[in-house]
């Protein structure tokens, strides 16, 4: 007998503190639809940092260049004549000079033609090897993201499914 008036309203309210959670927490346990919707709420989520983490970064970029690189080292010789042809086109596209005419003539012109047909052989194969580094990289581009796009659809039937079970009263 010794609580007081005081005391017992304050016993009244954590009681009512206390019923109002309990209320709260079976009601959101009752409500199947919300669980299900903040299940799914967390799951695209947990999906959006995925796909964000697939996304190339400043390394996977790094890394490209550097697998182009590596296919340069590969065909040394390929990115060489490359180089070379592109040289030779350049000095042709210079004017002779007055010195080189008079001194070289006609000399001058028929290694002039046949180094532009060098270099233009030249800097064919060197397309040719940059079309194929390229194709290289495109094709490794494309089975990442069909590896990711796999991954990402098997995750997100997961979590159909998972929902499905939620969802579904239990037996």
């Amino acid at each position: 007998m010794g609580e007081g008036p005081d005391e017992i309203r304050e016993q009244i309210e954590e009681t009512r503190v206390r019923m109002g959670d309990t209320v709260e927490a079976i009601g959101y346990k009752a409500d199947v639809k919300q669980r299900t919707s903040d299940w799914v709420s967390d799951k695209k989520d947990s999906v959006v940092g995925r796909v964000k983490g697939a996304t190339p970064d400043t390394e996977q970029m790094k890394d490209g260049a550097k697998r182009g690189v590596g296919a340069a080292k590969e065909n040394p010789l390929g990115l060489a004549v490359g180089g070379v042809a592109v040289g030779f086109l350049a000095g042709l596209l210079m004017p002779s000079t007055r010195v080189e005419d008079e001194r070289m003539g006609e000399v001058a012109d028929q290694v002039k033609d046949s180094v532009r047909e060098t270099g233009q052989e030249a800097l064919g194969r060197g397309k040719q090897v940059a079309q194929e580094a390229g194709q290289s990289a495109a094709e490794r581009a494309r089975e990442r993201g069909k590896e990711q796009s796999q991954e990402l659809s098997d995750s997100l039937k997961e979590g159909v499914q998972e929902a499905r079970e939620t969802a579904s009263p239990s037996s």
